[in-house]
């Protein structure tokens, strides 16, 4: 695991005027609590946080501007720490606070430890507890006048290391220790430059566009407003040592518990097209009289852009429906047709019904068995004409297609059967998407198109030896393709210090098989804190698609409500988590599973309308995630939903029902925090109240209780099987 920057700037309020004011800034003097001083982080919000990473031949240098508003009556003081995970060294640091330079000094971890004690000690706030353990800067006060802005920048320099071809760079992005307030606009932007080819590019926490210039450069970019992260920003990317390069994260959270680990699989962003498997792209498209219009315009559109970016050796036919079926031509055709091709589909209005069964089977009447073939199918409707029962639609494709076919489908607004797309998809190793009435359909063919557009390895299939993994996710592994990496989650048992993967696949009709040795699953706790989340994400979603799908199931639900609880993973259909009080409880429990079977009930009667579509959506979403799933959103307030950038009043309702803290998931129940692992049917926890010499002996003890005191005064947690329970 590369060394983390941790490093989190914690900001202490005073309110200047009331009682003794603060020292110089190289001391820290602490006063009695006033009313004002709770109240502050109602009054103070982050207008914006702007993050602009570039790192050069592993050196980052971050640059920060942070815009705080005072909206309180009174003049804010605030005092910087800027706390630092041991061995990380900072160079260059400089701070300015409205352009003016301001002082600042490192403190050492037991200096900066009894400042964060008095801290919480005077201020009853423990956030500043998560960070014990760690060195930390100091910085001058500086005054925030009423109504008014001070604007933070902050430059520094870190070096980052290698360990096991990865390179980690993270940045913190939590404020709940600075403002209860969500963040106005957050901006997090990374460029990297490399004198070693780069690989994969993976961030667990956050959804980020990469973009990449060559083998040696990137730009990877988040944005959002009215935020309160959950996570901190988590970058990862590999160096380029192999034809194929595989990177390995793992997780463990005790020595008795089995393990998860991800696998970031990526092939050389650039190649040559020799080495780019030919293939047969085939596009069906609904011709029906519903896509009358901007529909089969953007149709058209699309088509073109799929033609106009096929590979030198590819071919191509086009199939277009209504209530009869017509094609290109009898055979697949080479890239010097695509202008005529393109006249084709000119010539063609939409008009009349949507037969679904003969328009594929039409298609895969000129599918070569020898090439791999992509169809992209696209309908904005229910089979209306020919076969229209869905069972017997995918019985006729199942005895036409081939195992060389890959079938992407595209469902065009909700009246769309989403049943049989998704089932399509899923039997034949492609993807839904689906097209809201507000989305365009040219920009959801071309994303994908773009992605599949070039194999390099087919029927891709993995083999471990010296470890036992099990609850692959995906399941199925998809082809792999220039430009795009496959991130593949799973759990293992015990442990291994050289495990081997071989991984196989094909290319012309021949398997290569690469080889990767000395892999480490770790046997004891540490590691990658997102990937179990990430893991039981997309664990969830396959288990809702195939209830979904394919009914209702006992055990697949009873699994669906146990994960939900333990990582906090709520969807519509695991409401349990807020609307049951006694969730933890055995009683609750049933409860909830009651709920979910009701849920699941439904999620499998709707087949199209809006609501199955949002259905679908989500729980493919979450099947086909790469990244850690958040709690439920954390707040709720006039200004979220009409000016996305208008500050708080101080009256806004600030709802955050779910915590994650590390890997555990936490519940608020009657001004509680309740760990998820903790069971009051069978634990009796240990008392300690808040701010008690036994609170911070415990502390002292072990510092994993750092973060869950941070929680607030009231939580009860688990540690290595002891249930605690923190009182007033």
């Amino acid at each position: 695991m590369s060394k983390k920057l941790l490093s989190i700037i914690v900001l202490s309020i005073f309110l200047s005027g009331l009682g003794t004011s603060l020292a110089s800034t190289t001391s820290t003097k602490l006063r009695s609590t006033t009313p004002q001083e709770t109240n502050f982080r109602q009054n103070v919000y982050i207008e914006s946080h702007q993050v602009d990473v570039s790192i050069r031949d592993q050196v980052a240098r971050t640059r920060i501007k942070q815009v705080f508003v005072n909206e309180g009556p009174t003049q804010a003081e605030g005092t910087y720490i800027f706390p630092l995970p041991s061995g990380v060294t900072i160079s260059d640091l400089t701070m300015y606070i409205d352009g003016v330079p301001i002082e600042s000094k490192i403190l050492e971890r037991d200096e900066a430890r009894r400042i964060y004690d008095e801290i919480v000690r005077q201020l009853r706030d423990p956030a500043l507890l998560e960070y014990v353990g760690t060195n930390a800067i100091q910085a001058s006060v500086f005054p925030i006048p009423p109504n008014e802005k001070r604007t933070l920048e902050i430059e520094y320099n870190q070096l980052l290391t290698v360990e096991n071809g990865l390179i980690h760079y993270v940045y913190p992005v939590r404020t709940r220790h600075l403002s209860v307030l969500p963040v106005g606009q957050l901006s997090i932007r990374v460029e990297v430059e490399s004198n070693d080819p780069i690989s994969s590019i993976y961030s667990p926490s956050h959804r980020i566009a990469i973009d990449r210039d060559g083998e040696y450069r990137f730009v990877a970019g988040f944005e959002t407003t009215n935020t309160l992260e959950a996570n901190d920003f988590s970058l990862y990317y590999g160096l380029a040592s192999d034809e194929i390069n595989l990177n390995l994260l793992t997780y463990r959270e005790s020595a008795d518990e089995d393990g998860f680990f991800l696998l970031l699989v990526s092939p050389p962003v650039e190649v040559d097209t020799e080495r780019v498997i030919p293939k047969d792209v085939t596009l069906i498209l609904d011709q029906s009289g519903s896509m009358y219009g901007e529909k089969w315009e953007q149709a058209i559109k699309a088509a073109k852009f799929v033609l106009d970016n096929l590979n030198p050796q590819d071919r191509f036919n086009i199939v277009v429906f209504s209530t009869g079926v017509r094609k290109y031509a009898n055979e697949m055709q080479p890239i010097s047709e695509v202008n005529d091709a393109k006249e084709f589909l000119d010539n063609l209005e939409a008009e009349g019904g949507t037969n679904i069964d003969a328009a594929l089977q039409t298609a895969l009447e000129s599918i070569d068995r020898e090439r791999p073939s992509v169809i992209l199918f696209l309908t904005d409707g229910l089979p209306t004409e020919g076969v229209t029962d869905t069972a017997e639609i995918l019985e006729n494709l199942e005895n036409y297609t081939t195992p060389n076919v890959r079938i992407f489908t595209f469902g065009v607004g909700d009246d769309v059967d989403t049943f049989l797309l998704d089932q399509i998809s899923t039997r034949y190793q492609g993807a839904s998407s689906y097209v809201r009435p507000t989305e365009a359909v040219d920009e959801a063919v071309s994303s994908l198109y773009s992605k599949i557009s070039a194999p390099v390895l087919t029927n891709v299939e993995l083999e471990f030896e010296g470890i036992n993994v099990y609850d692959l996710q995906p399941a199925n592994i998809t082809d792999l393709f220039v430009g795009s990496q496959l991130v593949i989650a799973g759990r293992y048992r015990g442990s291994a210090d050289n495990a081997t993967l071989k991984l196989s696949g094909e290319v012309d009709d021949t398997v290569q098989t690469f080889v990767y040795d000395d892999l480490e699953f770790r046997a004891n706790a540490g590691g990658e804190v997102l990937i179990p989340r990430l893991w039981a994400t997309r664990r969830i979603g396959e288990m809702l698609n195939a209830i979904r799908l394919y009914g209702e199931n006992q055990e697949l639900i009873d699994s669906i409500v146990r994960l939900s609880i333990r990582y906090g993973i709520i969807t519509p259909y695991t409401s349990f988590l807020i609307t049951e009080d006694d969730v933890l409880s055995q009683t609750g429990r049933e409860r909830a599973v009651e709920e979910a079977e009701a849920a699941a009930d439904d999620l499998g009667r709707t087949v199209s309308g809006e609501a199955a579509v949002n259905s679908a959506v989500q729980t493919n979403e979450m099947q086909d995630t790469d990244f850690a799933a958040a709690p439920l959103p954390t707040m709720t307030s006039p200004s979220a939903t009409t000016n996305t950038t208008a500050p708080y009043d101080g009256n806004s309702t600030i709802y955050e029902p779910i915590r994650i803290v590390g890997d555990r998931t936490f519940i608020l129940r009657d001004g509680v925090w309740l760990d998820t692992l903790y069971n009051p049917d069978e634990m009796t926890p240990v008392e300690i109240k808040f701010l008690s010499e036994e609170y911070f002996a415990l502390l002292d003890e072990d510092e994993r209780v750092a973060q869950f005191y941070a929680l607030g005064e009231r939580v009860v947690f688990v540690l290595d099987g002891i249930a605690y329970a923190v009182i007033e």
